[in-house]
């Protein structure tokens, strides 16, 4: 088979089950924290009504949009939660949160927050999310594995070719679970460097069935697998190597 993986990095276990433990009530960030959030998006509907009051009219506006109740319920979830992981960091309310955006889509704090140098990203599916917190850049992706049919043409029109070839290699299961690996590790990267998905079959990722994935050795950037609940699978991409990631229930 071709080369599965960079031959000079080291080979981690395979990724397990996170532990997630309550912030602290003292909660601080060093310089090489990533911290990383969970959040039960259908355990919160009591708080709806106050993430309403601290979102932008934008954001209200885009929760309208949504067809279905469940999935409204859960972008104000998503978008309340975040304003407040944030304000914890940044010593304000919720409602004086502001974002903008990169050409591509990334939200990023707005210009006058942006002298306390911290980034972030938040990814849901279905009724749980994850929120990345750090002084580095950062990207997160969350995906439910969920049967897709004939996997195998999606990846051909997704991924790169030897990608394919390693998913072509694989048992019908385990072409699922490694589909869902691919997706969410290239999804974390672009989001971490702001190309967006566009860039999806452009992202090389280094994986095997029982190995974790890693990035090109020309990369200035890491990557962690993690599984954050039963069924799911997630990365997380930090600009540089040597951060340390913290887990907090939200």
């Amino acid at each position: 088979m071709t080369l599965l993986h960079p031959p000079d990095l080291p080979h981690p276990p395979h990724p397990k089950m996170t532990n997630w433990l309550s912030a602290p009530t003292d909660l601080t960030l060093s310089p090489d924290d990533v911290h990383l959030w969970r959040i039960n998006l259908d355990e919160l509907q009591s708080k709806l009504e106050d993430f309403q009051v601290t979102l932008s009219s934008d954001e209200m506006a885009r929760a309208q949009r949504f067809h279905f109740q469940e999935h409204r319920q859960r972008f104000i979830a998503g978008r309340g939660s975040l304003r407040a992981i944030l304000s914890n960091y940044l010593g304000i309310a919720p409602g004086e949160v502001r974002f903008d955006y990169e050409p591509r889509g990334k939200p990023i704090l707005a210009q006058k927050l942006t002298k306390s140098g911290l980034a972030f990203n938040l990814s849901h599916s279905q009724g749980l999310g994850l929120c990345a917190v750090s002084d580095r850049q950062v990207g997160v992706d969350l995906e439910y594995i969920r049967p897709i049919d004939d996997v195998a043409a999606l990846a051909d029109r997704f991924f790169l070719p030897r990608e394919c070839e390693i998913m072509r290699s694989l048992s019908p299961i385990q072409q699922q679970e490694v589909f869902f690996r691919y997706w969410t590790c290239k999804e974390a990267y672009l989001k971490a460097t702001g190309a967006g998905i566009a860039e999806l079959e452009q992202a090389e990722i280094y994986l095997t069935p029982t190995e974790p994935a890693r990035l090109p050795t020309s990369a200035n950037w890491s990557l962690l697998e993690i599984v954050p609940a039963d069924n799911c699978v997630a990365a997380v991409a930090v600009a540089g190597c040597d951060w340390d990631l913290k887990c907090w229930q939200y």
